[in-house]
């Protein structure tokens, strides 16, 4: 509740001449800024009696100029959502296109109060409603991608990025004429974070890489991403793709440095993982990197199973199902599910004999799609043979020709006329 002063005080502007009111509203505000003990009530009082009278425009807009100053030095949160909510829909009730400045100011501080207060649903929803679209002036690029980025990453607060993403296509639209920076960093930022939480890891790593080699950004920060992106190149499904990046990061100097090198550096080598070390490293991965799916696994369980499959691959030219499933920790069924789900879509090479219930590896994947179930070239195995056979015969016609030339008279006296 206003104070008795602030009440008395709006009481006497009342009666006062228009020509005069103007003068005094603002002395009433300096007041209320400098003495008041309830500056939000008396605030709120002074709004409502601003608002409501029938002062033109060209005379309300400095004075709500002045209110907007005095409304952001409110320091509680509460108390400042109070006055900024009712405030705005005063505005409304008076079209607020006829006040777009300072509706926008008020917006701003309210989004600051609703943060503060860790509510940055209200935030982003606050921020939404900024007219960006301005007829009374020009409304820049870099002006609007600050407010769609702050909202992005609201939602993002929020771990809601369905809301971030649908903001963040909205800059990508204007990205082009964007100017400033930071701006930019932080637009490639979101982008990273989206992608994370969509378990885009593979795209997230790139875009998370790519801003750890930015001037613009904090060393302490970029060493943080350059994390980042080696914890989503790790969760990326393993194949040719993830091969690029984890060869990108594994020659990069600053990796050596970093907390997961170690992992880095065993996947990159197409080693084995031991439990021990997924353990270790999934203490440090966030609650959506954990969260399991219908079939009871954690995007890091997939992550380690393909790649622990793929470095199978790289010690065995062939291998039965159940010895599959024991080396991965799994079902025999669930090797093979495994196995053939990699096969079809590129990420391993070779084929499933479910007769005999094996697994061929041949060499490198090529990180195409497959058409086909098994895609086996006609007459692959009997090539295989006659290629095997040539390259005997090659080895002893070799040792032929070296008994000949240490031992002529031998070799003269073995062959046949």
């Amino acid at each position: 509740m206003a104070s008795q002063a602030v009440t008395a005080a709006l009481h006497q502007i009342e009666s006062v001449p228009v020509s005069d009111r103007p003068a005094q509203y603002t002395a009433l505000l300096q007041q209320i800024t400098g003495s008041s003990n309830n500056v939000a009530a008396d605030l709120k009082a002074y709004a409502q009696a601003l608002l409501d009278d029938s002062l033109g425009i060209v005379v309300m807009r400095p004075l709500l100029a002045a209110f907007v100053d005095a409304f952001r030095i409110v320091q509680d949160a509460d108390s400042k959502i109070e006055v900024g909510e009712m405030v705005i829909t005063l505005l409304q009730s008076k079209g607020a296109g006829q006040y777009e400045e300072q509706d926008t100011q008020i917006k701003h501080a309210l989004a600051d109060a609703f943060e503060q207060n860790e509510d940055y649903r209200r935030s982003a929803q606050t921020l939404a409603t900024i007219n960006l679209e301005s007829t009374q002036k020009s409304v820049s690029a870099d002006d609007k991608a600050k407010v769609w980025i702050r909202i992005v990453r609201c939602y993002l607060e929020e771990d809601d990025p369905t809301n971030a993403f649908s903001h963040l296509n909205k800059i990508k639209n204007i990205l082009f004429s964007v100017q400033d920076k930071e701006t930019k960093v932080m637009f490639q930022l979101s982008q990273a974070r989206i992608l994370d939480s969509q378990r885009s890891f593979l795209d997230a790593a790139q875009a998370y890489y790519g801003i750890s080699n930015e001037p613009l950004v904090d060393s302490d920060e970029r060493e943080r991403f350059l994390g980042r992106a080696i914890i989503c190149t790790v969760l990326a499904p393993a194949g040719p793709q993830r091969g690029k990046m984890l060869a990108r990061l594994y020659k990069d100097d600053r990796a050596s440095a970093a907390d997961d090198y170690a992992i880095l550096e065993k996947i990159f080598l197409n080693r084995l993982l031991t439990p021990a070390e997924i353990k270790a490293f999934s203490a440090k991965l966030d609650p959506h990197h954990l969260a399991r799916g219908s079939d009871g696994l954690t995007v890091l369980d997939k992550a380690i199973l393909e790649h622990n499959l793929l470095g199978a691959s790289k010690l065995y030219n062939n291998i039965g199902f159940d010895q599959l499933g024991e080396l991965l920790g799994i079902d025999a069924e669930k090797a093979e599910e495994f196995a053939a789900k990699m096969l079809e879509q590129g990420r391993l090479a070779g084929y499933i004999d479910q007769i005999d219930r094996f697994v061929f590896f041949e060499g490198e994947a090529s990180g195409e799609r497959k058409t086909g179930h098994a895609e086996r070239i006609v007459g692959k195995e009997l090539r295989k043979w006659d290629a095997n056979v040539t390259g005997l015969a090659e080895e002893v016609e070799k040792v032929t020709s070296m008994i000949q030339n240490q031992y002529p008279a031998f070799y003269a006296s073995q062959v046949v006329h």
